[in-house]
């Protein structure tokens, strides 16, 4: 118990202290929910089986079933024009798929984006790999497959088998395509 002739406020050491605990607590808090965001998570139920059945508008025309890419891996990548991650990666996504496409894999990117910002994009920067025009349906597509907040970019991994083997919240780097290459 505390006297009644004693001071109950506490000295700038202690509340320097207190004020430590605190941040260093929301520091913890704030991090544990960005790795939690930064997770996939579970898919939808049948959302791998729903994704073979899927079809796509192409920039340049024409539509992709993705059934067509089914028996051979595949590294499937969400991505926009707007999104500066997405834009830094796409070269080498691009490297990826020049490298590996006589071993079988195969690179497809959705874009999550108007088509004509998509379309002008591709006239700067080509790519060797097709593109779907997912517009924002990419968003709920994105959902299904375990990125619960839409964030850009995600990247889906799958097997020949046509399941998915690897997920990725956010940029690709090297050592992530190079782990997914030995995958297959």
């Amino acid at each position: 118990m505390i006297p009644l002739s004693a001071d109950p406020t506490p000295s700038p050491g202690r509340r320097r202290l207190l004020y430590a605990g605190v941040a260093g607590a929301a520091a913890l808090g704030g991090a544990g929910l960005a790795w939690w965001k930064l997770q996939p998570h579970a898919l939808a139920p049948d959302a791998e089986q729903a994704l073979w059945g899927l079809e796509f508008e192409q920039p340049q025309g024409g539509t992709l079933a993705l059934k067509v890419l089914a028996g051979r891996p595949l590294l499937l990548n969400f991505w926009a024009t707007w999104c500066p991650p997405c834009v830094e990666e796409l070269p080498m996504l691009n490297t990826f798929h020049r490298q590996h496409a006589a071993h079988g894999w195969q690179v497809l990117g959705l874009a999550v984006d108007r088509p004509d910002a998509v379309r002008k994009f591709l006239q700067r920067i080509p790519l060797d790999f097709p593109v779907g025009l997912a517009g924002m349906g990419g968003t709920q597509l994105a959902r299904s497959l375990g990125n619960l907040t839409g964030g850009l970019p995600f990247t889906v991994v799958l097997g020949a088998d046509g399941r998915i083997v690897q997920r990725k919240m956010g940029q690709v780097t090297p050592q992530d395509l190079q782990l997914w290459a030995a995958l297959r």
